[in-house]
C-alpha cells in the first residue's frame, strides 16, 4: 500500500498548504483538499498546483468546495447544505497521497465530526506547527488529541521563524520526530519548493 500523509495544523494560516506542496513535490504525489471552505478562485489545490514542478501528481477534486472562508460547518450552512462525511471518499490512485485538512485538528465539518475523522489509522500524520503566543499549548493540545484517537504522529514540521525555546520544549514533552523548518520566506515559487522538498526527501524516505 502506498503511503498517505495527512497534513494538520495547529491553527489556521500556519502553513499547511506551503507544507502539502513541499511534500507532494518531494514525493512526487497525489494531493488532495477534501473540504474547501471559501476561495474557491484561488483554492489551495490550485495554490499548490502552482508551485508543483514534476508532472506526475494528479490534483484530485474536493468532496465539498463551499463558498465562505469560515468553520467548514458555518460555511456548507450558508450554502444550504450539510456536509456528510460518508460522501468524502478519498481518491482512487497508485501513487503516494498528501491530503491537507482544513484548519485544525477539531474545526467541525457538521454537527457530530471534526477534521480528525476523516484521518485513518494508517495515515502518516505530519502536524505543522507555527510559533505565536499560545502555540506551545495549541500544538500539544493537537498531538494530545491525535494520541488519544489511538492514531500516531509521523513528525512535525515547523514553520516560520525559529525559536528554540518553544520547539524543544514541544519535542521533549512529545517524542515527535523533527522533520524540518520552513524559514520565513519573502515568496514561495516553485524553485523555493523544489529547494525545500530536497532536503525533506530523505527524511521522508527513511
Amino acid at each position: 500500500m502506498k503511503n498517505t500523509y495527512f497534513i494538520t495544523g495547529i491553527s489556521t494560516d500556519v502553513g499547511k498548504t506551503i507544507v502539502s506542496a513541499i511534500i507532494t513535490e518531494a514525493l512526487h504525489a497525489d494531493y488532495w483538499k477534501p473540504i474547501q471552505a471559501g476561495d474557491l478562485e484561488n483554492s489551495d489545490t490550485y495554490k499548490v498546483s502552482r508551485l508543483i514542478s514534476n508532472n506526475k501528481t494528479v490534483f484530485h477534486s474536493s468532496s465539498y468546495a463551499l463558498n465562505t472562508p469560515a468553520s467548514p460547518h458555518l460555511s456548507a450552512e450558508l450554502d444550504g447544505i450539510s456536509i456528510d462525511i460518508k460522501k468524502i471518499k478519498r481518491p482512487d490512485t497508485d501513487n503516494q497521497l498528501v491530503i491537507e485538512g482544513a484548519g485544525g485538528l477539531l474545526v467541525p465539518i457538521n454537527q457530530t465530526d471534526t477534521i480528525a475523522d476523516l484521518i485513518l489509522p494508517s495515515d502518516k500524520i505530519i502536524i505543522v506547527s507555527r510559533h505565536y503566543l499560545g502555540s506551545i499549548n495549541h500544538t500539544l493540545l493537537t498531538y494530545e488529541a491525535l494520541k488519544q484517537r489511538n492514531l500516531s504522529v509521523y513528525g512535525i514540521i515547523f514553520s516560520g521563524k525559529e525559536n528554540e525555546s518553544s520547539e524543544s520544549i514541544i519535542l521533549k514533552k512529545t517524542g515527535m520526530k523533527f522533520l524540518g523548518r520552513i524559514d520565513e520566506e519573502p515568496y514561495f515559487d516553485k524553485n523555493v519548493i523544489l529547494y525545500y522538498a530536497d532536503k525533506l526527501k530523505l527524511t521522508l524516505e527513511e
